[in-house]
């Protein structure tokens, strides 16, 4: 099932999708769509996208931020989005020390079923694609299901680090070596 994702560009016809996509994380109690590029604090979709547009570019990047894309992970048999992904080009201090290359999220409903596992595959490979060897990822030490996708896919634990009272868990996946591409 989970091999039935794409990774695609958001543009105007996702809207409905995308809105229902983060009315459902607010309805389960989650009011921070990881791997969204901030979908979940947008005033609009149409600003909102602009801004993940204008963020592929080195030239238009939002300032303090890195080139980055964001994709939907879309369930080719039905269009649904299952979740999203955000792959950033580079590191800049606070993803070195704490975000990474790569965040990521699962539709409340959809998870568990190997989604974000294919959509970590298939964003180590758009990795490859930009000249990465190496990415960094991290997550929460109590999400059980990010921890065993991350060490699927070849992560190697690099540290450990207390923040906003939980552990965070830094990991690096080399990319030369088959285990993301």
């Amino acid at each position: 099932m989970a091999d039935e994702l794409e990774l695609i560009l958001p543009d105007e016809r996702h809207e409905a999708a995308a809105l229902e996509y983060r009315r459902e994380h607010f309805a389960h109690g989650e009011r921070e769509l990881h791997g969204s590029a901030l979908l979940d604090r947008a005033d609009s979709y149409a600003g909102w996208l602009a801004l993940v547009e204008g963020n592929r570019s080195e030239t238009t990047v939002f300032p303090g931020w890195v080139p980055a894309t964001t994709f939907f992970a879309v369930r080719k048999n039905d269009g649904r989005i299952v979740g999203m992904i955000d792959v950033r080009h580079r590191l800049n201090g606070f993803l070195r020390n704490y975000g990474g290359h790569i965040g990521y999220g699962v539709h409340p409903s959809e998870r568990r079923r190997g989604y974000a596992a294919e959509m970590l595959r298939l964003a180590l490979s758009y990795c490859s694609s930009l000249g990465l060897d190496r990415v960094m990822i991290s997550c929460n030490a109590d999400n059980e299901g990010s921890r065993r996708t991350i060490l699927r896919r070849g992560g190697v634990l690099e540290r450990e680090f207390r923040h906003s009272g939980g552990t965070v868990q830094i990991y690096w996946i080399i990319l030369s070596d088959g285990n993301g591409a």
